[in-house]
């Protein structure tokens, strides 16, 4: 049985590291931002992650890209 995939949703989600813990642990802090177009290349949305975390005091950690899919039967 075939299946078709039709992106419906993309997000970014930067991690920023707040501060280290008692055992020299990074401590983290996730933002995420909806909305992203599921068409954007991840270049882009590695760049727009980037000018935003230009923005905060605090280092980015990681940067990811949350894509969600619709699958139907074809």
């Amino acid at each position: 049985m075939a299946v078709n995939s039709l992106a419906d949703l993309s997000k970014m989600v930067i991690t920023s590291q707040v501060r280290l813990d008692a055992n020299n642990e990074p401590v983290l802090k996730a933002k995420t931002y909806n909305g992203v177009k599921p068409t954007a290349l991840d270049q882009d949305v590695f760049d727009v992650a980037q000018a935003i975390a230009s923005l905060q005091a605090n280092p980015v950690y990681r940067v990811e890209r949350i894509d969600r899919e619709e699958l139907t039967q074809a």
